[in-house]
């Protein structure tokens, strides 16, 4: 137990900081081990943790993080969420009413081994965010937007007709079980290391074009400006927008959802927190490779920690009362135009 301890301490304190917080709330959590990794003798747990509603047509929001092992702020703002959640149980009824309306999931820990190696990618040295079976439907990016060259570049996808790496398939199993057969379902999944500006993704990335949810995704953008008109500055817009990939996995299991769940809406999200700001803010960060991705200094890591935090907020509120912002049918033509005039005024030219 002790060397699991000093290893844990050293290499993955975020794995303790969670039993931790599972112990603290074992009253409200529901927890899971959905698969265990090993690295270096030692045994780390993939762990999907709910909260609220039991009800199965509960509207139900996600949060990820820890997709890539080098950017653990993602993984370390969610058990700043989570802990924020556990401590004011006890003394809330309005949030202990609003979680008999709706369920949250967390999978804060996607790639444990990528986070003890320091790596972006998994053990197998597999970029996770580029292993699911889609491929971009026009060129991207060299070596970014996926590939299949070696393991030994960033970005690999695994070799061709492989199955997907069982932490990404992990997700996979988590979201189909747990999210996609609700009729309305949000995910965040939290991530950092572009540009200086925090982005809202939303689907898709290996397509230009619009998804078919692109209006709810425009009304919630100007529902979340008009209750938040001094918000955080994020910039939301789909992932395209910047350049598109092979092999994500939100663009897989929203194409899944549309086919096997055509009646639910699914809005998969990704926070992308620019790293950027951070590295200009404090050039010494480009010393540590690890700085590129991670606030460094402790007052501004502090801030991320909590910054984020209405944002969850805003979301989980929105899922629990999606029946009073979602786009009614004759309301749909007209908030899709504006969304694509907003998004992608190119199309219409």
């Amino acid at each position: 137990m002790e060397n699991r301890l000093f290893a844990l301490q050293r290499h993955l304190p975020e794995l303790l900081t969670l039993e931790s917080l599972m112990h603290q709330g074992e009253r409200w959590i529901r927890a899971q081990k959905v698969h265990e990794v090993d690295v270096h003798d030692q045994k780390l747990p993939m762990w999907v943790l709910e909260m609220g509603s039991r009800n199965p047509r509960a509207p139900v929001i996600g949060f990820f993080g820890g997709v890539h092992g080098v950017e653990r702020i993602g993984t370390q703002i969610l058990l700043s969420w989570l802990h924020s959640l556990i401590h004011r149980l006890p003394w809330d009824d309005a949030l202990n009413q609003r979680l008999q309306q709706v369920r949250l999931v967390f999978m804060p820990m996607i790639n444990p081994g990528g986070i003890w190696n320091r790596t972006r990618c998994n053990p197998n040295r597999v970029d996770l965010m580029r292993n699911a079976p889609v491929d971009a439907d026009e060129p991207v990016p060299f070596l970014v937007g996926g590939h299949r060259i070696s393991n030994r570049l960033p970005w690999y996808r695994g070799k061709r007709g492989e199955e997907m790496q069982p932490e990404a398939q992990a997700v996979i199993n988590v979201v189909r079980d747990k999210i996609l057969s609700a009729p309305f379902a949000m995910t965040l999944d939290c991530h950092s290391g572009f540009g200086r500006r925090d982005r809202i993704w939303c689907c898709y990335a290996h397509t230009r074009k619009p998804i078919p949810h692109l209006a709810d995704v425009y009304a919630l953008k100007k529902m979340y400006a008009e209750n938040y008109p001094h918000h955080h500055p994020y910039l939301i817009e789909p992932q395209s927008v910047n350049y598109t990939t092979h092999g994500d996995l939100w663009d897989f299991l929203y194409k899944e959802s549309l086919c096997l769940h055509p009646q639910n809406t699914f809005l998969p999200f990704t926070l992308e927190m620019g790293s950027w700001l951070w590295v200009r803010k404090n050039p010494r960060q480009m010393l540590d490779f690890f700085g590129y991705f991670n606030p460094i200094i402790s007052h501004r890591h502090h801030r991320v920690l909590r910054q984020h935090l209405p944002l969850f907020e805003f979301l989980t509120a929105a899922t629990t009362h999606w029946h009073h912002w979602q786009p009614l049918p004759h309301q749909r033509p007209a908030v899709l135009k504006a969304a694509i005039d907003h998004w992608f005024p190119a199309s219409t030219e």
